[in-house]
C-alpha cells in the first residue's frame, strides 16, 4: 500500500537551534570543569538580543556571554543587528531549587533504606521519554529524517566552505518519502529554503541547490521525473536568524528526535544535565531500540519509559514493535528492562553522560550520529541469545 510520510530539518543558524547551540555549549562548559554540575539553561533571541536564563548549581565559574558570542560568532552570525559582537545578551540564572535537589541527590528507594548505588540519583521530573530504531537505514533511523538532516547539513557545509558564497545561515529543509508497505521507494517531495544575500538570483540558488546540495546528498535512485522540489519557494529569504523571527532553546524537538515517526514525551533536550530525564531517559531509550533492532529481535520498535520526580526506578516500561516483533511485545519489554539498567544513575554511567558531549547534539538531531554514545552497538549478542 502506497504511503506518503513527512520530517523536516533545519540548519544551526535557525533561531531556534541558535538558542539549543548556546545552551548546550553552556551545559559543556559547565560540565567539561564539574561533572556533577546540574544545569537547566535556556535562551530566548530576537532581533538584537539573547536572554540566557534557567537554574545553574555548580562549582564552575563560566562567563556565560562569552560562551554564547563564541557560539553566535561559530554558526555565522558576524553581520546584521545580531552580530556576535553587537547583539546585547541578558544574563539570569540562579541555582536549582532545593525542593527539586532533595529529590534528586537522595532518592525515594534511597531513603527508605534501599543502598544500591544505582539508586542514589531520582529523577529529575516526571515525565515519560521515547526511543525508536527501525532498519530503514544504515543510521537505524527513519529515512525522511535522516534526509532531512543531510540536507540541513549540506546547506551549512556549502555556505563554510565557500563553494556557495552567498547562503547565510539561517536554513530548512523538508523530505516526503513514499513508501510501499514500510520498504521506502522514492522521493516525493522535497523542499529547501535557505536564506541569502542580495547577490544571487532565485533561478541561480534553485540551480545551486539542486546540484550541490540535493544531488549531493539524495541517492539518485530516489529521485525520478515525478519528484517535486521547492527551492525557497516563498521567494527571496534575505532576512533570517533571529533578526526574522524569534529563536527558544527546545522549540524543534520532533527535528531532534524521529521526524514524526514515533511519539514524544514533550520535554526537550538542551541546556539539560545527565539528572534531567528529559535527555538521558530518551538518550538511553534511543540506545536500547538500536541494539534491539540490530540484534534481530524486530524490525522497528518504540520504547517509552517513565519516571516519578525523586524516583529511581520507572514507573513503567512499554514496548510497541508494529507487528515486526520476532517476540511479543510484552515478552520483549521483559527482556529490555531485565537486560537494561533504566534508572538515572545507571543511565548515566552505562552511557557516560557527564562528560562534554552535548554541543555535538545541538543541531542536525541528537540520533542517528556514530560518535554518541547512546548510538554504540555493544548489546547486540547479549539480545541475540534470546532468538535462540
Amino acid at each position: 500500500m502506497k504511503k506518503l510520510f513527512t520530517s523536516e530539518s533545519v540548519t544551526e543558524g535557525h533561531p531556534d537551534k541558535l538558542c539549543d547551540a548556546v545552551s548546550d555549549a553552556i551545559v559543556d562548559e559547565i560540565i567539561a570543569r564539574d561533572p556533577a554540575a546540574r544545569c537547566a539553561v535556556e535562551c530566548c533571541a530576537a532581533y538584537d538580543g539573547m536572554l540566557i536564563m534557567g537554574e545553574v548549581t555548580t562549582t564552575a565559574a563560566v562567563d556565560y556571554q562569552e560562551i554564547a558570542r563564541r557560539t553566535i560568532k561559530r554558526i555565522g552570525y558576524d553581520f546584521g543587528s545580531f552580530s556576535y559582537d553587537k547583539c546585547a545578551i541578558t544574563v539570569s540564572v540562579h541555582e536549582q531549587s532545593p525542593d527539586i535537589a532533595l529529590g534528586v541527590n537522595n532518592s525515594l528507594e534511597r531513603r527508605g533504606g534501599v543502598t544500591e548505588a544505582e539508586d542514589e540519583l531520582g529523577a529529575g521530573d516526571q515525565g515519560m521519554m521515547f526511543g525508536y530504531a527501525c532498519s530503514e537505514t544504515d543510521e537505524y533511523m527513519p529515512l525522511p529524517v535522516t534526509l532531512a538532516h543531510k540536507l540541513a547539513e549540506k546547506l551549512t557545509e556549502a555556505r563554510k566552505s565557500g563553494k556557495l558564497p552567498y547562503l547565510r545561515p539561517d536554513g530548512k529543509t523538508q523530505v516526503t518519502i513514499e513508501y510501499d508497505g514500510d520498504r521506502p521507494v522514492r522521493a516525493d517531495a522535497i523542499v529547501v529554503s535557505t536564506q541569502h544575500d542580495e547577490s544571487v538570483t532565485q533561478e541561480r540558488l534553485r540551480a545551486d541547490i539542486i546540484e550541490t546540495v540535493i544531488n549531493g546528498v539524495v541517492p539518485k535512485e530516489l529521485l525520478d521525473s515525478d519528484t517535486r522540489i521547492y527551492v525557497n519557494p516563498t521567494g527571496r529569504f534575505l532576512i533570517g536568524g533571529p533578526e526574522g523571527d524569534s529563536g527558544l532553546t527546545g522549540r524543534k524537538i520532533i527535528v531532534d528526535t524521529y521526524g514524526g515517526a514515533c511519539a514524544h514525551g514533550g520535554g526537550a533536550f538542551s541546556g539539560k544535565d545527565p539528572t534531567k530525564v528529559d535527555r538521558s531517559a530518551a538518550y538511553m531509550a534511543r540506545y536500547v531500540c538500536k541494539n534491539a533492532v540490530a540484534a534481530g529481535l524486530c524490525d522497528k520498535i518504540e520504547l517509552q519509559i517513565a519516571y516519578a520526580i525523586g524516583v529511581s526506578r520507572p514507573v513503567s516500561v512499554f514496548v510497541n514493535t508494529f507487528g515486526t516483533g520476532k517476540l511479543a511485545d510484552g515478552e520483549i519489554a521483559d527482556i529490555l528492562v531485565k537486560e537494561f539498567d533504566m534508572r538515572p544513575y545507571a543511565i548515566i554511567k552505562t552511557l557516560g553522560l557527564r562528560k562534554p558531549v552535548y554541543s555535538q547534539t545541538a543541531a542536525y538531531g541528537h540520533f542517528g550520529k556514530p560518535a554518541l554514545p547512546w548510538e554504540k552497538l555493544d548489546r547486540v549478542n547479549d539480545l541475540k541469545k534470546y532468538l535462540k
